[in-house]
């Protein structure tokens, strides 16, 4: 069980007014002993004033370093802040507080204000729920942000902010607020498009995700604990952040700008104030923030905002293999280069990849001329296809080249991520789990790998377990495996029936 820990000082004004003052004379007082030590010398660079507006990036000195010095000057340290300035000017406005109200689901009844982001309950446990309970309410309110990212209206945000709102209330930052319509929403990635009928409406413009460096500083705007308009700095910590456990489709810029409870759907922009991200989620072991944030690239939500405003729903494209990736042991018995590419593990009956010719063992290493990564970069590749659309596999089969022209088809809706090597992916306690098929005539299906972290970790399911069980319907194999986990939802407690050595156990596991 996780231990929790509420923020301390949110609900007395004098312990927020304190902790300031202590955190502000302590950063006084070691960049006055920096100075000291390192004998800095403020001076302005080369026909910089305190007007300036060039962006951060371009302000740092480009003379060599020596130990002990530091490189800004009062006037570049200036220009620095008015920079900031202006980007959370620009990108303020066009943050919104959304509000939804809904059916209760499993009667779970928090009512603090901490709790209204349904993604932030996921980080507490059962004892800390009950200790909040309260009497049951057939209606339950939730709230998060969005980002105005058209003048006609369109409104990006997460899913799970939206998802049980029959009720979605949209205030802006000039206090107007109006009734959403949901467009669309695509739960594999955690997005989801509203719309209102209002006028004169600021509007972020889209960035280029790919062009995000590791070290670049980042703003992230949202509503956190219900305080609008909230702006936090920092930097983007990794890209390309998968296996995260989420959502299906996991490409993340990871962050340690503090997104908290009411941020998950705002923005995080650049210093150009383009908006390069969508805040999502949090890591957490105490429910609050530290260090460690997600947002969906901009590429990734552009491309589901044009599939839901053209279709309703997100069109994929689908090759039909389950694949893993290349470990050092697997690249030596595959007699590869390097661990590049995607090991196919398992080719579908009747998908495009059969009928075009690929085999188990295949290696996949370029996607329509396009290198390949890792599972996670063909997985995006094929995802961000169109059916129908035809493409070119490089892949290595017994270490020899091949190529294969592979016309794709469209994603089946009922499709679930399990690959041969099991890898369970999904929204729901069971994601993070990996598991393989039985010998011929055992029942059941034996987990070979549990995510740290997840929700089957904090269960207490190991690796060896066998898995007879789910909701005491039973699982004889991988297909019953796969189709009764299709069906769980991201709030659904699971029973499991398990085979632990010679015992067999009950095991209830949480979201």
């Amino acid at each position: 069980m996780r231990k929790t820990q509420l923020l301390k000082g949110w609900n007395g004004r004098p312990g927020v007014i304190f902790t300031f003052m202590g955190v502000a004379l302590l950063i006084a007082g070691i960049c006055l002993g920096l100075g000291i030590a390192g004998n800095f010398t403020f001076t302005p660079g080369e026909g910089q004033s305190s007007e300036t507006t060039t962006p951060l990036s371009s302000k740092i000195s480009s003379r060599p370093l020596l130990a002990g010095t530091f490189p800004l000057g009062d006037q570049d340290i200036q220009a620095q802040s008015t920079t900031l300035i202006q980007v959370a000017k620009k990108a303020r406005p066009a943050v919104v507080n959304i509000s939804t109200t809904g059916p209760r689901k499993n009667q779970d009844s928090f009512q603090s204000p901490f709790f209204d982001d349904p993604f932030f309950r996921r980080f507490f446990g059962e004892e800390f729920e009950r200790r909040f309970e309260q009497s049951p309410s057939p209606r339950q309110e939730a709230g998060g942000s969005g980002v105005i990212v058209s003048d006609d209206g369109y409104i990006i945000t997460n899913n799970h902010v939206v998802e049980n709102g029959d009720n979605i209330q949209v205030l802006l930052s000039d206090k107007r607020t109006f009734t959403a319509e949901v467009i669309g929403t695509d739960p594999k990635t955690d997005l989801a498009l509203l719309k209102i009928d209002a006028e004169d409406l600021p509007v972020l413009s889209w960035g280029n995700s790919k062009d995000l460096q590791v070290g670049e500083i980042v703003m992230a705007i949202g509503n956190p604990f219900g305080l609008s308009q909230t702006v936090t700095m920092g930097i983007v910590s990794a890209v390309g952040r998968a296996n995260v456990g989420i959502v299906d489709y996991e490409d993340f810029i990871q962050t340690d700008a503090a997104i908290n409870p009411g941020n998950s759907g705002g923005a995080l922009v650049n210093l150009k104030g383009e908006l390069i991200g969508i805040n999502t989620a949090i890591f957490s072991r105490s429910g609050g923030y530290m260090g460690i944030g997600f947002a969906i690239p901009s590429n990734m939500a552009q491309s589901i905002q044009s599939n839901l405003i053209q279709h309703g729903k997100v069109v994929r494209g689908w090759l039909g293999v389950s694949i893993q990736d290349l470990t050092p042991d697997l690249q030596a018995q595959f007699d590869t280069p390097d661990t590049e590419g995607a090991l196919v593990s398992e080719v579908m009956e009747d998908s495009p990849a059969k009928k075009a010719g690929l085999q188990r063992g295949d290696i996949i290493r370029e996607y329509d001329s396009q290198p390949v990564e890792d599972t996670r970069h063909l997985r995006s590749l094929v995802a961000e296809s169109v059916p129908n659309a035809s493409v070119k596999l490089q892949v290595l089969r017994d270490g020899n080249p091949r190529e294969f022209e592979v016309t794709l088809s469209e994603m089946p809706e009922d499709l679930r991520a399990l690959a041969s090597t099991g890898e369970l992916r999904g929204n729901h306690a069971l994601a993070g789990i990996t598991v393989e098929s039985m010998s011929s005539g055992e029942r059941g299906v034996k987990v070979t790998k549990v995510d740290p972290g997840s929700a089957a970790t904090r269960a207490g399911i190991r690796e060896g377990d066998i898995i007879l069980e789910i909701n005491r319907e039973a699982v004889r194999n991988a297909d019953d495996f796969q189709r009764l986990t299709g069906k769980l939802g991201s709030e659904d407690r699971i029973l499991l029936l398990l085979q632990r050595g010679r015992s067999t156990i009950f095991l209830s596991v949480t979201p």
